[in-house]
């Protein structure tokens, strides 16, 4: 009895074969994307997104005093928040995350946009843009007390320079001098470090368009109550420029930047999603100088080079 010979492979039959599957057909398929380039994007966009809140704030108070501009871009955002979580079902939160999305509500939600108001009514855009560029190293703070991590020494040395070029830029731009709502400045400073760091660590454990959701509900009952009476008490002058500028803090900046900011923090992390706002002073003066009319100084191409350069350093050195 004679053995049968094996039929032979044909080179074509063989390049249809691989290792890990003989017999089938090798698939190419493209390589998955990098959450952390997608969360830097997405945290990039929230940065220009940011950038436009000062000048559509200044806007927004032609039509509205600052306490029921605050009061009604809250309310808007949270009704927008609301037919979100509504339409996708999703669930109350952990009673254990309450506290936390309080604190984003008290820093993001009111205490920001309301001291920022404040301050808006008696300093220039120029000159508010001091506090965002402080908010990065501030919020990188908070994180390390928060998380316990600490970012490298070449996170804090490209950190502190990329501060201090904007601390300088936007102090020479207002002429050195300090306004009367600086106080209101850096309160705003304070309290929205600690919202986005809060934020930042529930971004991690729930979806980020939730947190500032579920942080805008928790405002609205406060919200529609001082809607009503401080809209009685402020007078109302309503104007394109109000309308657009109360539409776009309360949509654009308060549900839209924060939802696209705190799905960026959660995949690169807190202190690297924060040294992208070191860009969104020089942001906010083009957009000042195309919405408001400012002038914008020749150093502003210098400056600008100077923070990418500091920001492109903290996104390669290591947290």
């Amino acid at each position: 009895m004679t053995g049968r010979r094996a039929p032979a492979v044909t080179g074509t039959t063989a390049a249809r074969r691989t290792p890990d599957t003989p017999g089938t057909a090798s698939t190419h398929r493209p390589p998955a994307p990098d959450p952390r380039t997608r969360g830097t994007l997405l945290a990039g966009l929230g940065v220009v997104a940011f950038s436009l809140t000062f000048p559509s704030t200044v806007w927004g108070l032609e039509s509205f005093g600052p306490w029921s501009l605050v009061a009604v871009r809250s309310t808007l955002a949270a009704l927008v928040a609301g037919v979100f979580l509504l339409a996708g079902r999703v669930p109350l939160p952990e009673r254990r995350h309450w506290a936390g999305l309080a604190v984003v509500a008290g820093g993001v939600v009111i205490g920001f946009p309301l001291l920022t108001s404040l301050a808006l009514q008696t300093s220039t855009t120029s000159h508010a843009a001091v506090v965002v560029g402080l908010l990065p190293p501030t919020t990188a703070a908070f994180a390390a007390l928060r998380t316990g991590r600490r970012p490298s020494r070449t996170f804090w040395i490209a950190a502190v320079s990329g501060a201090v070029v904007v601390l300088g830029f936007t102090l020479a731009e207002s002429g050195g001098a300090l306004s009367t709502g600086d106080l209101y400045l850096f309160g705003a400073l304070l309290v929205c470090a600690a919202g986005y760091t809060e934020g930042g660590r529930l971004a991690g454990l729930m979806p980020g368009w939730q947190v500032i959701g579920w942080a805008l509900i928790l405002c609205l009952p406060l919200m529609l109550v001082a809607s009503a009476v401080t809209l009685s008490l402020e007078p109302v002058h309503l104007t394109a420029h109000g309308v657009i500028g109360l539409l776009w803090v309360a949509a654009g900046s308060t549900f839209f930047g924060l939802y696209v900011w705190y799905r960026g923090m959660a995949a690169i992390g807190i202190p690297k999603a924060s040294q992208l706002q070191l860009a969104q002073p020089l942001l906010t003066l083009v957009w000042s100088v195309a919405l408001l009319g400012e002038t914008l100084s020749p150093a502003a191409p210098v400056a600008a080079v100077a923070v990418l350069v500091c920001i492109a350093v903290t996104q390669r050195s290591t947290s």
